[in-house]
């Protein structure tokens, strides 16, 4: 079958993505990636496909210029709530939330590159249409060309938890005093060719997701198709010194590739952090942009300073990771059974998915308001003499590894594509 993956030029959202492609490439059948200019070098690295369309959004710039809320202190609404039980998350909040999300993130992201991923679809008429969560034009041009479509997850599924409560809210509002703004919006999407809005456009047939059963959010309404996390950074080179064995315990801090290029910057002083590491008894590897490290006035003679390496390679020579809380970085942490401590930003899905992580005992956790470079180093000691820590993050990986590979999955995507296929 044909296969299009989806997405906006976004890195990040595109790489957890990559080795369910190659398993697909490798059955046998025809896999694209569809993306915004931007992405083409990136998606190139892989090895797979790419098909340029659209142009380029504008989000980052226009959130630099404007400043929506600010990324170092502010979470998404109305995806904040996606934690809190149902009778905790009222219709204000999640209406007002969606009135603020909807035009400065979806309609930015996604309409520059609809009505060319449209195209390319009926042109190319694929059989199952792979998109990430706020890549709605990928669903819009599913729908187009009759294809079955589906979200991959890359964290916790902050948008279909939301997205249920609100529909159950809004069928609840007396006289039907109540506007679906995302429905009209993907509505005027698809009218513009020739389709009419249906609920699988906010969230897909199914939805494939790696993370285990128990760190799923309740009252999502989907189906999901599991998935085992392959870490995967993109393209990777191997530095000599990685190849030894450590001389002693290694720790990574790793705060972020996006946080400064995108996000304006670290949650908590880089240099405090460092400072307040100084003189324990350990190898602090640092992955750190090199203009970053140009900034420090000094750098203690237990660190190590790189602007980049595999994370996949790095992680498994670690006794402790210290990360921001991003989806990927996490899974990959768990998948090599590292203990790690999290510092999350505030932005978007990263304090939930911290306050899952901890919940599984697999964790230690510091909200980035009350991270200072004393209480980390702290945290950090403790964890490592922490055995509960160690067995919970052993008993999570367990979990993840238990899902069916990439591979495994391809007979059942084959199988959904087959049963889902519009008939007429």
């Amino acid at each position: 079958m044909r296969v299009l993956i989806a997405t906006v030029a976004e890195r990040t959202n595109f790489l957890g993505m990559v080795p369910l492609a190659w398993a697909l490439r490798t059955a046998g059948h025809e896999v694209r990636v569809a993306s915004q200019p931007r992405l083409t070098d990136v998606v190139a690295d892989t090895g797979l496909t790419m098909v340029p369309v659209g142009r380029d959004h504008d989000f980052w710039r226009v959130m630099r210029t404007h400043q929506f809320f600010d990324p170092l202190r502010d979470s998404v609404p109305p995806f904040d709530l996606a934690g809190l039980p149902d009778d905790e998350i009222a219709w204000e909040p999640l209406q007002h939330g969606y009135r603020q999300v909807v035009p400065w993130w979806w309609r930015m992201v996604n309409e520059p590159m609809l009505d060319d991923l449209t195209a390319l679809c009926r042109a190319w008429r694929p059989d199952l249409v792979i998109w990430e969560p706020s890549t709605f034009a990928a669903a819009v041009a599913a729908k187009a060309c009759g294809a079955v479509h589906a979200r991959f997850l890359w964290g916790v599924d902050v948008f279909a938890r939301v997205r249920h409560r609100y529909l159950r809210l809004l069928e609840a509002r007396p006289g039907g005093d109540g506007e679906d703004v995302l429905a009209r919006w993907l509505r005027a999407c698809a009218a513009r060719h020739g389709e009419t809005f249906s609920e699988d456009l906010t969230s897909g047939h199914f939805t494939l997701d790696c993370l285990p059963g128990e760190m799923r959010l309740p009252g999502t309404g989907v189906e999901y198709v599991p998935v085992r996390y392959i870490p995967y950074n993109g393209r990777a080179v191997v530095p000599a010194w990685l190849r030894r064995p450590p001389e002693r315990r290694r720790i990574c801090l790793t705060l972020g590739t996006s946080a400064t290029e995108r996000q304006g910057g670290y949650v908590l002083s880089v240099r405090d952090l460092l400072e307040a590491l100084d003189g324990l008894d350990a190898e602090i590897v640092v992955t750190l942009p090199e203009e970053e490290q140009r900034r420090l006035t000094r750098v203690p003679g237990n660190t190590r300073l790189v602007s980049y390496v595999p994370l996949h390679a790095l992680v498994p020579t670690c006794s402790a990771v210290i990360d921001h809380g991003g989806a990927g970085t996490v899974l990959t942490t768990l998948h090599h059974g590292v203990p790690q401590l999290i510092i999350p930003r505030p932005t978007f899905d990263e304090p939930l998915t911290a306050r899952q992580v901890t919940r599984e005992g697999a964790a230690r956790s510091i909200p980035s308001g009350r991270a200072t470079g004393e209480r980390v180093r702290a945290e950090l000691e403790a964890l490592l003499a922490d055995e509960e820590v160690r067995l919970g993050t052993e008993r999570l990986r367990r979990r993840l590894l238990d899902l069916p590979a990439p591979n495994d999955v391809v007979g059942v995507l084959e199988q959904l594509a087959a049963r889902r296929r519009p008939t007429g």
